[in-house]
């Protein structure tokens, strides 16, 4: 899609997993899910978004809606179902940039906080994700910025599809996760870390191929509100990401 905005061959794609309309039929589903795609590739308030798309208070409702309700990330999830080549997989993570509007660290009552923390300097998220043979995200996970990259591969370990290797930086080179990745039927390709004592062999060749997960990562950064987070809430940002990434790079 070279104009970014979903058409209606898009849409058509996308319909499966809209929520049912209940009583009053929506406002026109392309119209609505093209104006929250403009906002978020360009960074926009709600409120400066263009009058074509329909009334702003319209598209936030539906994105606040949808995005609590998990349709963005189940548009991303059924969409690389159908599509994934996860052969060979791959695993990496990106920060995330958070804007003063909402990096405060205040923790409500029984949550778990904002996941934004301080690393050199700067308010982050940190973003693992594991991508296909094409650099196509097959699942996300966010933390803090200053959370250690192991909480990724931890907790999207039991997630990964079949595949016959893993490629990863040396940011990833861990025994524990080596074998992990073996017991699953998967080999690793990652380096090993300098400081390990005897050398880890690997497939240089198939390792040069991980770039594209890293022009994945490019790619999400050019929607300003992916690469830049406004959000405060971590499931409407997590959304923001989900959209991006069906729109960019799935459909």
């Amino acid at each position: 899609m070279a104009s970014g905005k979903p058409g209606t061959v898009q849409i058509e794609r996308l319909r499966p997993f809209f929520p049912k309309s209940h009583g009053k039929p929506r406002v026109n589903d392309q119209r609505v899910l093209s104006g929250i795609v403009f906002v978020n590739k360009n960074g926009l308030r709600w409120r400066d978004a263009p009058s074509a798309y329909g009334p702003h208070k319209t598209l936030y409702n539906r994105w606040k809606r949808w995005g609590e309700a998990g349709v963005f990330t189940r548009m991303m999830e059924g969409l690389e179902t159908a599509s994934a080549e996860p052969g060979t997989v791959m695993i990496d993570a990106t920060y995330l940039k958070a804007h003063r509007t909402a990096s405060s660290l205040r923790v409500g009552k029984g949550g778990f906080g904002r996941l934004i923390g301080r690393t050199k300097g700067a308010m982050n998220t940190k973003l693992h994700a594991v991508a296909d043979a094409n650099g196509r995200p097959l699942s996300f996970f966010m933390t803090a910025g200053q959370v250690s990259d192991y909480t990724g591969p931890a907790a999207l370990l039991d997630d990964l599809p079949k595949a016959q290797w893993l490629l990863g930086d040396r940011g990833y080179d861990a025994d524990w996760f080596r074998d992990a990745l073996q017991a699953k039927g998967i080999q690793p390709c990652i380096p090993g870390r300098k400081s390990r004592n005897e050398p880890i062999r690997y497939d240089k060749r198939r390792y040069r191929r991980r770039s594209r997960i890293e022009i994945m990562f490019g790619r999400l950064k050019d929607w300003r509100r992916v690469a830049t987070r406004y959000d405060r809430c971590p499931t409407a940002f997590f959304s923001a990401i989900a959209l991006a990434a069906t729109v960019i790079l799935w459909l």
